[in-house]
């Protein structure tokens, strides 16, 4: 299950404070994004159809939570990616990362201080 860029902005608002109606996740997207109150109605309306988001009704109020979380929505997302622009090797992808985004020291010392906590915590299973 693949998110479209559109429907990882409906996403965010949710998963920063649910449950939410369309006219709350309409107040609350970015300011640059102006889409019409019926355009947010049907992009939730398609998150209920893929069961990303769960849809209850007050009245004739929609009223949406995820259910799918935002980790699980990166993790999907990252391995789609890692699967098409690296033949699936995480190494692959983490080296491209780390050699297109240039990190400072500082930053490199938290992603080794991560690497570190990770591969203590792997080899405690």
């Amino acid at each position: 299950m693949k998110l479209t860029e559109a429907e990882w902005q409906i996403m965010n608002v949710l998963w920063e404070g649910w449950p939410a109606t369309t006219r709350q996740v309409a107040d609350r997207l970015p300011d640059e994004i102006n889409w019409a109150y019926t355009t947010i109605k049907t992009m939730l309306t398609r998150l209920a159809d893929k069961h990303v988001v769960k849809e209850t009704k007050k009245g004739s109020i929609g009223i949406y939570t995820p259910l799918l979380t935002r980790q699980d929505a990166r993790r999907i997302a990252l391995k789609s990616l890692a699967n098409q622009a690296f033949d699936g090797s995480a190494k692959s992808l983490v080296m491209h990362l780390l050699e297109q985004d240039n990190p400072d020291s500082d930053e490199l010392t938290e992603i080794n201080k991560a690497i570190s906590e990770y591969v203590k915590k792997r080899g405690a299973k």
